[in-house]
């Protein structure tokens, strides 16, 4: 998923430790969804979530429509502002590269989010339908539901995905932790790196 040029969103900035918008960007948020809501119910309905993430990220109408579904969370066929306001934190942690940081922060919602049949688990078609929102490779759906289905029912309860979001987050770590030894080393002139190795 990626946000299109010169939209709105792009002059939005997420928090990078708790992955919300400042008070400022929600204040600035609400007034583009009032906008959005042309029929001044609070609310946006299909047709409307459609052409707002249709102008502004590179979704299909098919990803679009299943996001509009999950984040139905009462079935009245509109989006509230809550619901838009969390839609917005996943595009914009997704722009930052920060999705696995939200799932870790906010992974109570997301773990509902995510449980298309509110069956309280998240299966392998389920999460295989809406990785897309979270940047999950398909090649790496197995290893997590091999790695974290504890109770081996082939479902992740809230328990099991926690402990994903929390080894995620700290394989992210670990990986900025070495990307900055690399840099470091980079950056070093050749006569320390030397002098460092006798």
């Amino acid at each position: 998923m990626k946000l299109r040029p010169k939209c709105f969103l792009h002059f939005l900035c997420l928090d990078k430790i708790y992955c919300l918008l400042s008070v400022r960007n929600a204040r600035a948020l609400t007034f583009y969804f009032h906008i959005l809501d042309v029929h001044r119910k609070n609310a946006l309905n299909d047709l409307q979530f459609y052409h707002f993430l249709h102008h502004v990220t590179d979704l299909s109408k098919e990803e679009i429509m299943l996001v509009f579904d999950l984040l139905d969370w009462d079935g009245k066929g509109e989006v509230g502002f809550d619901e838009f306001y969390m839609l917005v934190c996943i595009i914009m942690s997704h722009e930052n590269h920060l999705e696995k940081q939200f799932m870790y922060r906010h992974s109570h919602n997301v773990f509902e989010l995510l449980d298309i049949d509110g069956g309280h688990t998240i299966g392998l078609a389920e999460f295989h339908a809406t990785r897309f929102l979270f940047n999950i490779k398909e090649e790496d759906l197995s290893r997590i539901f091999k790695d974290f289905d504890i109770s081996g029912d082939e479902q992740l309860n809230y328990k099991e995905f926690k402990m994903f979001t929390i080894f995620c987050i700290d394989r992210q770590q670990r990986k900025q932790r070495e990307k900055l030894k690399k840099q470091e080393l980079a950056d070093k002139p050749a006569t320390d790196v030397e002098a460092t190795v006798v």
